[in-house]
């Protein structure tokens, strides 16, 4: 049996996707909410997470997971918790200094995003957070057992559905800490709260949101979130 943990903040977008799940004959499927994920895995101890690449949770947790070296596998929810690693926005996705959960060390684990085509930043942040599935949750619903079974071996599975997006999410413009102060600004943080909250002074941060603007080719500030928030990059 596969051990399956489907993490949701919508409860009936996780009961959904783990009935799906749960209809697999080899599937053993469980489900829950961010913030009791570490709880559900120490009693799981899953082989494969489901998350969805449009979940406020999985952001967070991604930007611990971001920034970790080394293989494809392993355990995830632990590895987004460990103190001194910074996600794809610095200081947690949002800036805020969220670690994330720190469950206890097991078997490595696999993951497995849901995200829509058009979106490259949540392919690059499951990418950074080494996701072994990729799965287009705007195509048929049959490829999401496929990914997770190819997951639990190892395996890469990879939408054909998302193949451009994957080339657009290696040529992303902003850097981490650009990311950050992004984030920051589209949560409606002021130059200087944004000074304050990552330790910059306020003339870093001004020249930070010129040259995100510059990059993005946006015409100004607020066109530049607006950008980044339909590629998915904040």
């Amino acid at each position: 049996m596969i051990r399956v943990l489907v993490a949701h903040d919508t409860s009936l977008l996780r009961s959904a996707l783990a009935a799906l799940l749960g209809r697999e004959s080899d599937f053993e499927v469980a489900d829950t909410e961010w913030p009791r994920l570490c709880e559900t895995d120490r009693a799981l101890r899953p082989q494969v997470y489901v998350v969805d690449a449009d979940c406020p949770g999985w952001r967070r947790h991604a930007g611990g997971a971001a920034g970790h070296g080394g293989g494809t596998r392993h355990r995830w929810p632990q590895d987004t918790g460990h103190a001194g690693h910074t996600g794809a926005h610095g200081r947690g996705v949002h800036g805020r200094g969220d670690q994330g959960c720190a469950c206890p060390a097991a078997a490595p684990a696999s993951l497995v995003v849901l995200t829509g085509a058009g979106k490259p930043g949540d392919l690059r942040r499951a990418f950074e957070a080494r996701a072994l599935g990729f799965v287009n949750k705007d195509r048929s619903a049959d490829r999401l057992p496929t990914a997770v079974r190819q997951a639990a071996q190892g395996k890469r599975f990879v939408d054909d559905s998302l193949a451009v997006e994957f080339l657009q999410a290696a040529d992303m413009p902003l850097t981490r800490r650009e990311l950050s102060v992004l984030s920051l600004s589209a949560e409606g943080a002021s130059v200087t709260e944004i000074a304050r909250s990552l330790h910059l002074c306020n003339g870093t941060v001004r020249n930070y949101l010129a040259a995100i603007t510059r990059k993005t080719g946006a015409r100004n500030r607020v066109d530049a979130i607006r950008i980044s928030q339909v590629a998915g990059w904040v």
